[in-house]
């Protein structure tokens, strides 16, 4: 071991070790280290002269276990030097920030001027007090009228988003980072964490933020497939770090969409296993729920403070596994879930949401009179309901042939095609609320006023015939 300083005036100079054990994967281990703290950051000067990132990940008695950030390929167990920083994690943070682009670490990569910090954060964050959390209740417009229409997203709420490998779970994010919008005008803003996308990826995501203008606030994390693995461990904490400091210091509504969180969840099992671990189901760490739950719990809305952070992860699930970890665990945290449908998708519609399994818990507490409109409950229980009704025909059809039914039944099968064409399938161009639900009472009235239950309170007001009969009776 050598010191460049006592532990006199360790205060004033860093003390570095030359005690590299062994090197596993993306960590390094270092033996005989004195006062070292847990997710410390760590400087491992190589034998050039140059430098790589690592933080302390594990210290037991006198070994301390570091992950390193750019790799660890090429490092010399013997002449390698590691340089302890008394720091945890940190990332600098200023309204400037929006409208550039990131590394996972923070550091700015499109060429533009350098970023005069306002202040430097640690990336971990602070746990919002479950007493000073305000319950959602604001509408977040996507422009997508079944996300909008049936799944509410509300201000303040995490509501993750389930895909399957070669959906376009991408093209879905690049359309709400275009279109979402609060409808109260207030200052919006979006914070992109991607994680492990390839550059064809990045190249169409670049292209929609730049041709659309959306870039102007956006502010965009990008970890590349070909970037260090341990780099996408802090994408998610680094961009939720400039989201909590947008909302909660400059007053902003921030909506902070994360893909892909599977690519993520690889990451920790990575790094699991180069620390051989006792593996949990299907290999991932069993501490991977609470390792999700401090990314998803830092979505919310504080008393007193008009900003918020509105959260949209999304997660490709192997095989179209929906118990498969990821989102099982992503689902018993978060508050619903959109999901992807395969079958839609070959059908070619766009966006391929299947609504039947689609949840939004905090849905009823952003929506009605003052926030979207008065109907609007009513009216997604209604189409819910009918789409539902014209699923289960299709599987009878299948079996007995649409002659054997009965009239009302043949347009309920009717409806269900025109739900997926209208209501899911509407393609690139976003929606308002108010159109979402015009198309749903135009959908409905294709079916007898008497089977319309759930909307008879406001069939007088909304339905296309009311105008037809109230010029009868005058």
């Amino acid at each position: 071991m050598t010191r460049e300083a006592t532990a006199f005036d360790r205060s004033l100079m860093s003390v570095e070790y030359q005690t590299v054990s062994y090197v596993t994967g993306p960590l390094v281990f270092v033996e005989n280290v004195h006062d070292v703290s847990y997710n410390e950051m760590v400087a491992i000067v190589m034998p050039d002269k140059s430098e790589r990132s690592g933080q302390v990940l594990e210290v037991s008695g006198n070994m301390a276990v570091i992950q390193v950030f750019e790799g660890t390929q090429g490092i010399d167990v013997d002449q390698t030097r590691v340089r302890f920083l008394e720091e945890v994690a940190k990332v600098d943070v200023s309204p400037d920030l929006l409208g550039r682009v990131l590394a996972g670490t923070g550091k700015p990569i499109d060429g533009g001027a350098p970023i005069i910090p306002e202040k430097r954060l640690d990336i971990t964050g602070s746990p919002i007090n479950p007493y000073c959390r305000e319950q959602p209740a604001d509408f977040i417009e996507t422009g997508i009228s079944a996300i909008d229409g049936l799944n509410t997203l509300v201000r303040g709420q995490k509501l993750p988003i389930f895909s399957g490998s070669g959906l376009p779970a991408n093209e879905l994010a690049a359309q709400i980072i275009r279109q979402a919008r609060v409808v109260s005008g207030e200052q919006f803003a979006i914070v992109f964490g991607a994680m492990g996308i390839t550059h064809r990826e990045a190249a169409y995501f670049m292209q929609q933020f730049e041709t659309t203008g959306a870039l102007e606030r956006v502010v965009f994390f990008m970890n590349l497939a070909d970037d260090p693995t341990v780099e996408r461990l802090l994408t998610p904490k680094c961009a939720l770090t400039v989201a909590e400091y947008l909302a909660f210091e400059k007053d902003m509504q921030v909506l902070v969409v994360l893909s892909d969180m599977t690519n993520y969840c690889e990451a920790l099992r990575e790094v699991s296993t180069a620390r051989e671990e006792v593996p949990g189901r299907r290999g991932y760490p069993g501490y991977m729920y609470t390792d999700l739950s401090t990314i998803y719990e830092r979505a919310g809305r504080i008393k007193g403070r008009i900003g918020s952070v509105t959260q949209l992860p999304i997660l490709t699930m192997p095989d179209d596994d929906i118990t498969h970890p990821i989102p099982d665990l992503t689902g018993y945290i978060t508050e619903g879930q959109i999901v992807l449908s395969r079958h839609l998708h070959r059908r070619g519609v766009y966006p391929p949401i299947d609504v039947l399994p689609c949840l939004s818990r905090l849905m009823n507490l952003g929506i009605g009179e003052g926030k979207t409109r008065e109907d609007h409950r009513a009216v997604a229980n209604q189409l819910y309901a009918a789409y539902a009704q014209g699923r289960d025909l299709r599987r009878l059809v299948a079996i007995v042939g649409e002659e054997a039914l009965s009239d009302t039944d043949r347009r309920y099968l009717h409806f269900a095609d025109g739900f997926e064409k209208q209501i899911i399938g509407q393609g690139e161009t976003g929606r308002s609320i108010e159109d979402t639900l015009r198309v749903g009472w135009e959908l409905m009235s294709e079916l007898p006023i008497g089977e319309l239950k759930r909307v008879r309170d406001f069939i007088d007001k909304y339905h296309p015939t009311a105008g037809e009969k109230a010029a009868a009776k005058e």
